[in-house]
């Protein structure tokens, strides 16, 4: 994932986020928190920013914690939390939308819970629509109005094979261009791939390479899962922990909207952590990421999620 020293990616996101220059007291902010003038914003490039999202026992999303309650540690070494912010930054979103022919019966949930999680959308928020079967198709490019991705939604037909990697990469690509610096991608689906030139590899080293929050929805069927369904299973599971989103695997197309609104609750209620590393090398290497809850006194065991790592820059040897 392109994390450090990615000056014109940073550029967006800091100016959204880290308005409030070196004098700031406990480097924290809040959404009523006063906006600098831009012309005294101070811009540092060496950060690897995480969008973080906390959960209590019950499942429900944990707000008011603050810089203290956080701890990040980078391959086993423990980093200085120097930026914080639980303001709403600006979304650039993919849907992923199964509709090859074992969708059939699931259709009008699935629709209905997409729908869902688009009316969730901020006003500056943009999203597109990829559906797939035998191949993955844009359906609807970039757009803030969410209902022309709501009307493409309700001509969808169910047919054909399950291209559900090629679909992935091809949001993966799309997305990355988006806008807006904090990206993410929901993948509705109920099986696994079947029709795809690219490999589950192919989408994991991808997803390692770029910061995009990932999603996913298999719906599967109730009873004992046969060994493709549980590689399916796994596949998605670990895409979701590698990018810091989640997975769900519903055996009832009624649980749909319900998951669907509570990722949008999730994606607008995330912590936003940023560090400068230890390591200064510029090798290239894969740095491991492991954020934790500071627990104090009474406090109940937090699930935290965000992204499991990073790329550092790599510099060319001459």
């Amino acid at each position: 994932m392109t994390c450090v020293r990615r000056t014109a990616l940073l550029i967006g996101l800091l100016s959204a986020l880290f308005c409030f220059g070196e004098n700031a007291k406990d480097g924290t902010t809040s959404p009523s928190s006063k906006k600098q003038n831009p012309d005294t914003l101070r811009v540092d490039v060496d950060l690897v920013l995480l969008n973080v999202s906390v959960t209590d026992p019950a499942n429900r999303h944990v707000t008011g914690l603050n810089k203290e309650h956080f701890q990040v540690w980078e391959d086993k070494i423990e980093q200085q939390v120097q930026y914080f912010s639980v303001e709403d930054v600006p979304l650039s979103a993919g849907i992923i939308f199964d509709v090859s022919g074992s969708m059939g019966d699931k259709l009008a949930a699935s629709r209905e819970a997409a729908g869902t999680f688009l009316r969730m959308s901020a006003k500056d928020d943009e999203f597109f629509l990829i559906e797939f079967s035998n191949s993955p198709q844009v359906e609807q490019d970039f757009t803030t109005d969410v209902g022309k991705l709501q009307r493409r939604l309700i001509f969808t037909q169910a047919n054909g094979m399950t291209s559900l990697y090629d679909a992935l990469y091809l949001g993966m690509e799309k997305v990355n261009r988006g806008i807006n610096s904090r990206k993410a991608l929901l993948l509705i689906t109920d099986g696994q791939d079947n029709n795809s030139r690219y490999s589950f590899s192919d989408v994991k080293q991808f997803a390692r390479e770029h910061d995009i929050q990932l999603y996913t929805i298999g719906i599967q069927e109730e009873g004992v899962l046969q060994p493709p369904e549980l590689l399916a299973r796994a596949a998605l599971l670990d895409l979701a922990n590698l990018t810091g989103g989640r997975a769900f695997f519903p055996t009832s197309v009624r649980d749909l909207e319900r998951i669907c609104r509570q990722i949008g609750i999730e994606l607008k209620n995330q912590y936003v952590l940023g560090y400068r590393p230890l390591n200064e090398s510029n090798d290239g290497k894969w740095r491991k990421v492991q954020v934790k809850i500071n627990r104090s006194k009474g406090m109940p065991r937090l699930t935290v999620r965000s992204k499991a790592g990073y790329y550092a820059t790599k510099i060319a040897m001459k």
